[in-house]
């Protein structure tokens, strides 16, 4: 069980955008004291993202998102060369650079949707590996009205199918990938709701399983997103239950008091 810790360089995430985005600048000495805080508190794995993917989002240019990401990874990659890192980006020309500077995971909200040129660049990086996200349209209209014909479990297991062959189609290894369903990504409550309660089903494609569920607003509507870590917390005991191996979070912390529970419980 991993636990990747979020690291939001952009000024406008659901949860904690601004954080270290100030007067249009990356406050580089502030993301590496909180990295190394999350580390401490039992991170194995850092989430940069430049890019804001929350719904009513929009498509940031290429050069404002390396402008935030690139000085980020470059520093942690300096100051904690054993911590495995990840970019959230769905831009090859990102994930190429955070690449070269030896970036471990790419994280593709789009799973190979929204660049066509994000395959082949994986497919060159043999021992990087790909989250392959889960998603029902672009994140500015994912919300408008999210449909599955054929229910949300049986969609999701139906796009990974689809995209693993595809992937695999444009020579990325299959020990690369790794499986987000998606959560909040052109997803109604209900839609949240059945796919974590069914989550295990995922496991049937027998590979890592990563959830993203993190103060996540179907866990809590009425509460802002900084007051949803309890359910957050009892949610992902479940996910780990179902299946998952790697969780997504914003409070290490608490997050690795549940991780070690469930590890005791052998669940």
């Amino acid at each position: 069980m991993q636990l990747m810790a979020i690291i939001n360089c952009t000024p406008d995430s659901f949860s904690d955008g601004g954080r270290f985005h100030k007067s249009g600048q990356i406050q580089v000495t502030e993301v590496l004291n909180a990295a190394k805080r999350a580390v401490k508190d039992g991170a194995t794995i850092l989430d940069i993202g430049g890019e804001s993917t929350r719904p009513g989002s929009k498509t940031l240019s290429i050069e404002e998102e390396l402008s935030r990401v690139i000085p980020v990874v470059e520093a942690l990659r300096q100051e904690l060369p054993q911590v495995l890192l990840s970019v959230d980006t769905r831009k090859s020309q990102v994930a190429r650079k955070a690449l070269e500077l030896g970036v471990n995971f790419i994280n593709d909200v789009s799973g190979l949707q929204f660049d066509p040129d994000m395959a082949s660049v994986i497919a060159s990086y043999s021992s990087a590996r790909l989250v392959l996200m889960h998603s029902q349209g672009n994140p500015d209209t994912m919300q408008d009205n999210p449909n599955y014909p054929d229910g949300v479990v049986n969609g999701v297991l139906a796009f990974f199918k689809a995209q693993l062959n595809y992937a695999l189609s444009q020579g990325i290894q299959r020990h690369q990938l790794i499986l987000d369903p998606g959560f909040g990504f052109g997803k109604t409550i209900q839609h949240n709701e059945e796919l974590l309660k069914n989550l295990n089903s995922l496991q049937t494609l027998e590979l890592p399983i990563l959830v993203g569920l993190s103060r996540k607003s179907f866990l809590a509507p009425s509460l802002n997103p900084v007051d949803r870590d309890f359910v957050s917390i009892c949610a992902a005991y479940h996910a780990i239950s179902h299946g998952a191996s790697i969780i997504r979070i914003h409070n290490v912390d608490a997050h690795s008091q549940i991780v070690h529970l469930a590890e005791v419980l052998g669940d």
